[in-house]
Order: C-alpha cells, then sequence, then structure tokens
C-alpha cells in the first residue's frame, strides 16, 4: 500500500474528525457568510499540476479550505433563493455521510439491502404525495433524469400502441411524435433530444390568460389535430410562478384522447403536505409518470430525485440490461433494469433519513413555512414603489421586477448588489425581465425574509 494512504488508513477516526470539525465550522457560519463571496465571481483560479506524490488528507484538507472553500456560496443556507435549493437537514446530511462511508451501489439483488431501503424509502414518498400503490418508484440524480426516464417510458408506450418497440428497434420506428404541454421546463426538451425524439417534437400549447397552467380547451383542440397517440406533460408547480395545470380536467380529456399523461412536479408535489395547498395536486395519481425532485423540497444533499410510474414493465423493457453478473428481470426487478445507470449511490438513505427522522409533520412544517415566508416578501416588495409583483405567490415562488426600466441591465445590478445577502436567479415572465425568490430550504426564517427585503429596498433606491 502505498505510504500515505496507508498513514491515512491508520489515522482515518483522527481525519474523519477533522472533516466533520471543518463540515461543522462551514455551516456554523453559514448566517454569517456572504450568501455569493465576491472570490466566487472573480477571476478562476489556474488549475494547480497534479501532484505526483501526495501529501495526505490532512494536508488536502487545508488546501481546499484555503483555496477553494472562500469561493463556495452559503447553498446551503437560508438566503440562498435561486434556483429551486433545498439545503440538507440535519437527519439527511447524517444518511449522506453514512451514504458515502458504507459506499453501496444499489442496483443489484446479489447485495440487496440497498435495493430494499430505496423501495422502503419510495414507498414512504409515495404515501406522502398522495399516490396510489399502482405506482412504483426509483431514485435518479435529479429532476432533468426524472423527466428523460417517464418520457422514456412514455416512448415505449407510444411503440405498444403502434405495435413497435423503440426499446428494440429505435425511435425513428414511431414515425412523428407530438408532445404537448403549456410552460414545459427547460429540462422537457433537453430530454426529447437526449430520447431521439427531437425537440420539435415539443409542441406548445396555449396557456389560460395570465397564468402559465395549459387551458384545457386549447389542449383539447391540440389533441384533436394529432393522428393517433401523443404525450402530454402537465405541470404541477411551474418554475416562475408554480402554477399547476388543473390535472383532473387534462386526465378527462382522456375520454376523447389517447395519450401518456407525464406530470412534471419536481417541486409542487410537496404541496401535498399542506392541507391549504394540497387541492393543487388533485388528480396527480391519475398521471402515467411524475418527476418529484428531492434535492430542492425533501432538503436532501445533491443529486437526489425521484421518478414514479404506473408502468413498471415498460420501464423495465427501455432500461433492461443484460449480464450474467446481473439479476433477472422477475415479477420485481432490481433497480439496475429501471434507470439509466448501471451504477447506482444509495442516494435513499439520505431521504430515509430526513424522513424517519421528522416525518410527515416535520416536513409538513418546512413546506408552510416556507410558503408563509415567499408571502412575507412578496407583501414586502408590494409595499415598495421601486418594485412590481408579475404574479400572485401560489406557493413558494415570488416572481417581481422594478417598476420603472425593469432592464436585463437593471436587474443584474439589482442581483449583483444584493448578492452577498441574498441570492437571486433571473429570468422572463410574460416579455418582462425579472427576478424569482423560491422559498425550499428547512432553514429559512422571517429575519431571513426581513433582511432580504431590506436589502433589495436598500440596493433598488442606489440603483435610481
Amino acid at each position: 500500500m502505498d505510504r500515505t494512504l496507508a498513514a491515512d488508513l491508520a489515522r482515518l477516526p483522527e481525519l474523519l474528525e477533522a472533516t466533520r470539525r471543518a463540515a461543522a465550522d462551514s455551516l456554523g457560519t453559514l448566517d454569517a457568510r456572504p450568501v455569493v463571496p465576491p472570490a466566487a465571481t472573480a477571476k478562476p483560479h489556474a488549475p494547480e499540476p497534479l501532484p505526483d506524490h501526495g501529501d495526505g488528507t490532512e494536508a488536502a484538507l487545508a488546501a481546499f479550505r484555503e483555496r477553494w472553500e472562500p469561493r463556495l456560496s452559503a447553498s446551503a443556507g437560508p438566503r440562498y433563493l435561486g434556483f429551486v435549493t433545498g439545503g440538507a437537514t440535519p437527519a439527511a446530511l447524517a444518511g449522506d455521510w453514512l451514504t458515502a462511508a458504507h459506499d453501496q451501489n444499489s442496483n443489484s439483488a446479489l447485495d440487496g439491502g440497498g435495493q430494499d431501503l430505496e423501495r422502503e424509502t419510495t414507498t414512504w414518498l409515495r404515501e406522502l404525495f398522495g399516490l396510489s400503490d399502482a405506482h412504483t418508484g426509483t431514485f435518479v440524480s435529479g429532476a432533468t433524469m426524472s423527466n428523460t426516464t417517464g418520457l422514456a417510458i412514455a416512448r415505449e408506450w407510444l411503440g405498444e400502441r403502434l405495435g413497435v418497440s423503440p426499446a428494440e428497434d429505435g425511435a425513428a420506428a414511431l414515425g412523428p411524435v407530438r408532445v404537448l404541454s403549456g410552460a414545459p421546463h427547460s429540462s422537457i426538451a433537453k430530454a426529447l433530444s437526449i430520447l431521439g425524439l427531437g425537440r420539435g417534437s415539443l409542441v406548445q400549447v396555449p396557456t389560460l390568460p395570465g397564468r402559465e397552467a395549459v387551458d384545457p380547451a386549447a389542449l383539447d383542440r391540440a389533441l384533436a389535430d394529432i393522428p393517433g397517440p401523443a404525450v402530454v406533460v402537465a405541470n404541477a408547480g411551474t418554475v416562475n410562478t408554480v402554477d399547476f395545470d388543473d390535472l383532473r380536467a387534462i386526465n378527462a380529456l382522456r375520454e376523447r384522447h389517447d395519450f401518456w399523461l407525464h406530470t412534471d412536479a419536481a417541486f409542487g408535489a410537496f404541496a401535498a403536505l399542506s392541507p391549504d395547498h394540497a387541492h393543487l395536486t388533485d388528480g396527480l395519481d391519475a398521471s402515467d409518470s411524475v418527476c418529484v425532485d428531492l434535492h430542492k423540497w425533501l432538503n436532501v444533499p445533491y443529486d437526489s430525485a425521484v421518478q414514479f410510474t404506473r408502468r413498471r414493465d415498460l420501464q423495465a423493457r427501455v432500461f433492461a440490461n443484460s449480464a450474467a453478473y446481473l439479476g433477472p428481470l422477475g415479477e420485481h426487478p432490481d433497480l439496475v433494469h429501471l434507470t439509466p445507470e448501471n451504477s447506482h449511490r444509495l442516494r435513499a438513505l439520505a431521504a430515509w433519513f430526513t424522513l424517519r427522522a421528522y416525518g410527515r409533520r416535520g416536513h409538513r412544517e418546512i413546506v408552510e413555512r416556507d410558503i408563509a415566508c415567499a408571502r412575507a416578501l412578496a407583501e414586502q416588495l408590494s409595499e415598495d414603489p421601486s418594485f412590481h409583483l408579475l404574479a400572485p405567490v401560489r406557493l413558494n415562488v415570488v416572481c417581481f421586477t422594478l417598476s420603472k426600466a425593469p432592464t436585463q441591465a437593471h436587474l443584474t445590478a439589482l442581483r449583483e448588489a444584493v448578492a452577498s445577502e441574498v441570492f437571486l436567479t433571473p429570468t422572463v415572465y410574460a416579455g418582462t425581465p425579472a427576478l424569482r425568490a423560491a422559498f425550499s430550504n428547512w432553514r429559512t426564517t422571517h429575519t431571513d425574509v426581513r433582511r432580504a427585503a431590506e436589502a433589495l429596498r436598500t440596493a433598488a433606491k442606489e440603483l435610481t
């Protein structure tokens, strides 16, 4: 064994303790650190050469803390409101550390503990989101891979309807395919590109006036114009305004049209945890496939998402992997037969830990507190003439712009001016450049809302 590696093995408990102290120090200073440190936007470091002889974990830890840690954002903290980013609850963090320690590839029944843990966890999640046991779930890396997996199953369903198998014959065997959606997330077009269906297969259907929710009547007409089966991508929570398609109305269209219903509920599915908002997800169970991203509102570390479907048989047909060292498909296929990944870290453990530690009520509290924080920020911004809300706060996102001269340049200046105190991401809504504040972190409180609002107000005044 390499001398340095052997020395680290002999000191492993001590090195793990040093790493624990470094992690605790980083997490303990989240509230005081700049959300996006100036160093993060400075000129990138020139890559250092790979050392020929390393000097061990302790030296690597010191080098990381000096060279890279100061440039990392406080994305685990309460005022990182860009994208839709959660953090890692204490239990999820513990689970993730143990995931690395046990280092399981949980894809095979030959070493089945990981698979069983994942199945237990997806059962808990299915119940959390109000899905019936007709759905089975599988962990994947994120919403993009969840959407891709769901649409891959939809592609095979189209083949089943047409008497071919894209998994065997290729996507070209389907002929022209149409995928209809009102306000699809960008990952949908990316998935269609990956799957050989093409970005051009995506048909954007008109939405309701002043909304991002699809117009069911327009969808009805669009489906009538398409010969043969189609795919409909519904939204349970759009990125800009967290708008929800009427899933019941969409499902009712199946009385007249033949289509696969895939629902992108990346973070909107968590509305099911709040009695006051659960109606937004009515009809979710009728979906043929569902995407839910867990490193958003479940507050587990990156990367983690789950993909649900009613047609596990088609899922296994798409992703079946034939090798002597892999388990058979059977009635309960090994996970290796259900996703694009042959190697599959035990992502489920972090989710298992946080669900086991805090239960339904604990995660409901996080969801409802974040919703209340979003509404509080919207109220404070609406009272300031410098800002204009572009949409009502339906759940956990505030979409707003400047009242005067809402140009990309002015909004970029505003976003950069407040970056040390609050991180926001840019968007365009109904043709207007805007900013989004998305609340999904378990640490966020009304104190953070007040700090964010004050920073925005001060910066807006200085820009005018």
